[in-house]
């Protein structure tokens, strides 16, 4: 695989890293800004709607850019971001910030999702992308462990400078290794917001936010499930959340390679393997060993999904792929945003944190369907456009 995609890795490992660390700092930075932890939750969960508002506008502010270019400028964004959270002065200050690191996420991905792709051969591109994510994925079992340890030693600011400092490294290594390519010719910004006449781009996009918001329906809620449902400590919740962090390295990298393979056969069997662990979590979720089995697999078959619904946008969006990207990121964040507020809802109504199990797997079953609703649409089509005549004649009736 070409150093190139290293570059994008370690873009996505500093995204990553600040997008999901902050959970952990979130006592030391309400009390430091002297709000409440509830008021605090907004640097999370505006992060989050940031990212989905954020993909399409920033990616059409540089839609006659090259990519690489736009790349870059999304790191000096995302490193501005995150200075100006570790030097503010207050919390609306810090909310800004966050929201500025936020708005590159999604093109970030997105654009980079594309890069990755052009930079290996057509059979390889899934997995390309899948390394590009590893960067995501390793920023939960590494960096938001490193970044807590970090913050809880020497000042939450200093996380935030670590992760800034991440960015300049992004920065630089897409600098040096990432080729400069043109891009290419007749694709213009009518042309990438056409793609959405498609069905089957809107069929993708709704595939990523059932199918990802599954994995969040449960995992928004792990914390109190694994100590009030499979009674481990608080302190072990930690150490759950760095395996399920390494089930999320390996279902992506595997993901990757099968969807490169037979991409919607794997997209069928990440799914369904999904919507079978969520339903299991709901009752393994009782013990502690078969939790801890269970919640490996969670993300294992729920990160195995992601680089075969990222490939199906683009190859939905044929040869406008970018701005369809980007909004499948934004996808992703939608979905985690509308699992989490459905999952509240159920142990509202007075339900333990176990059933949210069961809105994930109701979440993963419809994008399972509709997976297969777009595949028949794909067989239909193939099947229309072949003029082949060794194609069996149809049965004559009566």
């Amino acid at each position: 695989m070409p150093l190139a995609l290293l570059a994008l890795a370690i873009g996505a490992f500093g995204i990553g890293t600040t997008e999901f660390v902050i959970a952990g700092l979130l006592p030391e930075v309400a009390s430091d800004f002297g709000v409440g932890i509830p008021t605090a939750g907004w640097l999370i969960s505006g992060y989050a709607l940031a990212v989905a508002a954020g993909a399409v506008p920033m990616t059409m502010l540089g839609a006659r850019m090259r990519r690489k270019r736009l790349l870059l400028l999304l790191m000096v964004v995302f490193i501005a971001g995150n200075a100006l959270s570790a030097l503010a002065p207050g919390y609306e200050v810090m909310l800004l910030g966050r929201i500025v690191a936020a708005f590159c996420h999604g093109a970030f991905f997105g654009v980079g999702s594309v890069v990755a792709a052009d930079l290996v051969a057509p059979n390889r591109r899934a997995s390309a992308i899948a390394l590009m994510f590893t960067g995501l994925t390793v920023a939960n079992v590494l960096g938001v462990p490193m970044g807590t340890f970090l913050g809880q030693s020497l000042g939450w600011r200093s996380t935030f400078w670590a992760v800034a400092a991440l960015g300049v490294a992004g920065l630089i290594g897409i600098a040096a290794l990432v080729p400069d390519r043109a891009r290419q010719k007749g694709v213009s910004l009518r042309a990438e917001f056409g793609v959405f006449r498609s069905g089957q781009v809107w069929l993708a996009v709704a595939m990523t936010v059932l199918g990802f918001g599954g994995v969040f329906a449960s995992f928004t809620y792990v914390a109190p499930m694994m100590t009030e449902a499979a009674g481990f400590s608080a302190g072990t919740v930690s150490w759950l959340l760095v395996l399920f962090g390494i089930g999320m390295v390996v279902g992506n990298l595997v993901g990757g390679r099968l969807a490169d393979r037979h991409p919607m056969p794997s997209l069928y069997t990440a799914l369904a393997g999904l919507t079978v662990v969520l339903a299991l979590f709901a009752f393994t979720s009782q013990a502690k060993v078969p939790a801890v089995v269970t919640l490996f697999l969670l993300g294992g078959f729920g990160f195995a999904t992601a680089p075969g619904l990222q490939m199906r946008t683009m190859a939905s969006a044929g040869g406008a792929p970018t701005l369809a990207s980007a909004v499948n990121i934004g996808a992703f964040n939608l979905g985690n945003a509308l699992a989490a507020w459905l999952g509240g809802l159920v142990i509202d109504a007075g339900h333990g944190y176990e059933s949210t199990n069961w809105v994930g797997a109701s979440m993963a079953l419809g994008a399972l369907g509709l997976a297969l609703v777009a595949g028949r649409v794909d067989r239909s089509r193939r099947a229309a456009a072949d003029p082949s005549p060794d194609r069996p004649a149809p049965m004559p009736v009566g």
